[in-house]
């Protein structure tokens, strides 16, 4: 169940507090001591207090969407949500992090979930994606928020749909947890990891969870769908890759015709299934052999060219970038084959890999940058933090171990010249009862270590958070 975690800094004190998130599920678990509601990973069986024939009534009634925002804090109108990927939201206040109001986005759009990796502008207008399923078949549809409020009740009155892309499959859409945001485009990430509709909705009649319904399909290319943010338009150019499989991307950008697209990847979709139950209950030569077989994930960069017309030459590559590795083929008249380079040198083999990128978004979001930073993974979850620089891809490490840091947030210093200048803060846990979890604060330049806040509860693992600056 969602679990809110505060660390205040102020006036040289650090101090911390907790609380779960009083969704409609987490009052129904602690009423009834189960689980009543299906998630991804897990399906509520039926009432054992019903009689039989309710019980077995029950499995044929469709999966309600859950408002457990375990995934992530978000901002819409000044506001903080905690989201998860279904259609509800919970408005919470920052301070107490007490929730203040359920939000439904099919309230509001046509969607039947949303995205818990928004994208903002820096005047506040926030994009997102949501899918709808309709009796045509399935949909992916761009979301746009306003800015600002109308009134102080006011939660995503104003959203509107920018556009919406049909599925290549209309039963089987493919699965995405986030997106990518350039100046004027939207970049939406088709990926052969697919949701079977039939086999999700029919879940609970079969005893199944949501993420039984989710498959990775090797034989389809990865697509690139680029929406116009100020009309709409979606491109009729559609930028094709080899299969690979996407959580996070970590900035995107125009420069002189071109899209620069960079992003954390495999070329396994399997990584849904890291996080099994059976998998997180085994030790020794049983867990190495997981550990051993993950999927790696790295960081890459399509380049994707913007000025594709008749005149455009067939089978040679369009990237005229000084210094880029990446190869983008017109291989047909709409179509654009896209081949990635690496954004690491050989010695981020021996982290694992890197994800849950972050950048110094408020000023290097959708523009050309330097820095990013994010957690390597030797193991099931993040056992260092890792700061790459794009040139040279040279990167240096903060690790401990036995202590696992969970994603590095960047906060700029007040008045920053430099991109890297600010701090890096990161919860670091471990499984020893004996020892404490602790804020870490780095210095992002250095990645020295500054201090860290102990804190004497224990925390369990977490994925996404956010700073929020108040005076």
């Amino acid at each position: 169940m969602a679990l809110l975690h505060q660390f205040k800094i102020s006036n040289g004190q650090v101090t911390y507090k907790s609380r779960f998130l009083s969704s409609d599920s987490y009052q129904g678990n602690k009423e009834h001591n189960r689980i009543t509601v299906s998630e991804f990973g897990t399906v509520t069986m039926p009432d054992p207090c019903k009689n039989v024939f309710q019980r077995f009534v029950s499995r044929f009634e469709l999966p309600k969407p859950t408002d457990n925002g375990n995934v992530s804090f978000v901002n819409y109108k000044g506001d903080y949500y905690v989201s998860t990927e279904t259609s509800l939201m919970h408005r919470v206040d920052p301070e107490t992090l007490e929730s203040t109001k359920k939000v439904d986005w099919s309230k509001f759009v046509a969607v039947n979930g949303a995205t818990a990796h928004p994208h903002t502008e820096p005047d506040g207008t926030a994009y997102n994606m949501g899918n709808s399923y309709t009796s045509k078949g399935a949909y992916y549809n761009i979301i746009r928020v306003p800015p600002t409020k109308s009134t102080a009740e006011d939660t995503l009155e104003g959203a509107t749909i920018l556009c919406s892309i049909p599925s290549v499959d209309k039963t089987k859409p493919s699965y995405y947890h986030s997106f990518a945001m350039s100046e004027n485009y939207v970049v939406f990430i088709e990926q052969p990891i697919k949701m079977n509709l039939l086999k999700i909705v029919t879940g609970k009649l079969r005893g199944k969870s949501i993420g039984d319904g989710f498959f990775w399909d090797p034989k389809l290319n990865t697509i690139f769908h680029l929406i116009h943010k100020q009309t709409g338009e979606v491109s009729s150019i559609k930028y094709l890759a080899k299969p690979l499989s996407t959580f996070h991307q970590i900035n995107a950008y125009e420069e002189n015709d071109f899209l620069i697209l960079d992003m954390c990847a495999s070329d396994d979709g399997q990584a849904i299934a890291n996080f099994n139950i059976q998998n997180l209950r085994k030790s020794g030569e049983a867990l190495d052999e997981v550990y051993n077989t993950l999927c790696r994930v790295f960081p890459r960069r399509f380049v994707l060219p913007l000025n594709v017309d008749h005149e455009t030459p067939f089978n040679q590559n369009l990237n005229n970038r000084p210094d880029s590795a990446a190869i983008s083929i017109r291989i047909a008249k709409n179509k654009v084959f896209c081949t990635h380079e690496d954004l690491h040198g050989e010695d981020l083999h021996l982290y694992g890999g890197l994800e849950f990128p972050q950048i110094n978004y408020s000023k290097y979001n959708t523009k050309p940058y330097r820095y990013f930073y994010g957690c390597g993974f030797r193991h099931l979850v993040g056992d260092s933090l890792i700061k790459m620089d794009l040139h040279g891809n040279r990167m240096k490490v903060w690790e401990q171990p036995g202590v696992y840091p969970s994603e590095p947030v960047f906060v700029p210093s007040p008045n920053a010249t430099e991109e890297d200048d600010g701090v890096v803060l990161s919860v670091v846990i471990t499984p020893n009862k004996d020892k404490s979890t602790f804020l870490l604060v780095l210095d992002a330049k250095t990645f020295e270590e500054l201090g860290r806040a102990m804190v004497p509860v224990s925390i369990p693992y977490g994925f996404h958070g956010t700073f929020n600056a108040t005076t």
